[in-house]
């Protein structure tokens, strides 16, 4: 892609989802997620591939048949309490832009789109839209959970859970595993919407980082399926490594960063005497860390750590400061949890 384009486009996405995060007014938020929409589909569509035009087609109808339901929501709203602000909603029209919301989201059962959109995109685009697309949504979704209905939240987030295990565990293709990871997070920030806003949030950022880090590592070493990175650990032992690492991460496994999300909300939901949901969430959770803990067998356990003598040049690898940076993050903020928690 031409670079100048590819900068309008990546500028595109910033002031898109900078409108969203600044309005206080559901037209401005609407045409912030428009814009978002309208500067990811030509960055899914770089590399003229008929799996790619497929994808940014499902990709493009899905968000536009939620923002209508937003649209339309938030008009018929207006029109009855006369207001425009995001704050207030009328009792019909939460549950509507809630389901829009998460239907841009990807939250189960609205999340059909998400594996093969991002499975007919390239990594780079996907990471995009597995984070930097998910902010604005996620955003307005933090700003009505004081009105949103309860019963609803928590059944999209148990059901994007489980859909997130089930459906990840026979994937043979990195992008639809990571597509279903992100659903199944998803699941648990939408699970303690309600009860805790705030621990929603720091889910969020935690997922953000975690995701990003994996995404970096992919592209690193170019593997989009399992089969590429069962062979990739002679190439670059250490990056291999880490990214077993960040996966053990992902599954909330402990000391890493990724269990201080999961202890969190169960502890909250226990805290609200919902021992059932709780009990029922870390149950339905084992179906994820089955998947995550196949790809490290097959990434780490499969072949033996045998690495040449002579250092060729097939085996360097390029060293990305970012690259570093996220995964740092992503195994290491644990013991700083209390600390961010504070700042949020």
């Amino acid at each position: 892609m031409n670079p100048t384009a590819l900068m309008i486009m990546l500028l595109s996405l910033a002031i898109g989802t900078t409108m969203t995060l600044m309005s206080h007014h559901w037209l401005l938020a609407w045409i912030g997620l428009e814009i978002n929409t309208l500067a990811i589909i030509p960055l899914m569509t770089k590399t003229p591939h008929p799996r790619a035009i497929e994808a940014a087609t499902k990709y493009f109808l899905t968000q536009a048949s939620a923002s209508a339901l937003i649209l339309f929501s938030a008009t018929m709203n207006a029109w009855k309490t006369g207001e425009w602000s995001i704050i207030l909603l009328s009792d019909p029209y939460t549950i509507t832009l809630s389901m829009a919301l998460m239907m841009k989201l990807g939250l189960a059962p609205l999340h059909f789109w998400l594996p093969e959109v991002i499975q007919g995109i390239p990594l780079s685009t996907g990471l995009i839209l597995s984070t930097w697309q998910k902010i604005a949504p996620m955003t307005l979704l933090l700003q009505i959970s004081h009105l949103t209905d309860l019963k609803l939240l928590i059944t999209m987030g148990l059901t994007s859970i489980l859909i997130g295990g089930w459906g990840g565990i026979n994937q043979t293709q990195l992008r639809k595993v990571m597509a279903f990871s992100s659903i199944g997070h998803l699941g648990w920030m939408v699970l303690i919407l309600k009860f805790n806003p705030q621990l929603t949030l720091f889910n969020f950022l935690l997922y953000l980082t975690m995701t990003a880090a994996m995404f970096f590592s992919l592209m690193l070493i170019s593997s989009t399926k399992i089969s590429e990175i069962s062979s990739s650990w002679p190439k670059s032992p250490i990056l291999v490594t880490t990214m077993m690492l960040v996966l053990l991460s992902l599954a909330g496994l402990p000391p890493l960063t990724g269990f201080s999300p999961k202890l969190l909300i169960i502890l909250e939901l226990a805290k609200q005497n919902t021992l059932l949901l709780a009990s029922v969430t870390m149950l339905a959770s084992l179906l994820a860390l089955f998947f995550y803990l196949r790809l490290t067998y097959v990434m780490i356990l499969t072949l033996p750590p045998h690495i040449p003598p002579s250092s060729t040049h097939w085996r360097t690898t390029k060293n990305s400061p970012l690259t570093a940076t996220m995964t740092t993050l992503a195994l290491l903020i644990f013991p700083l949890s209390p600390t961010f928690l504070l700042i949020i």
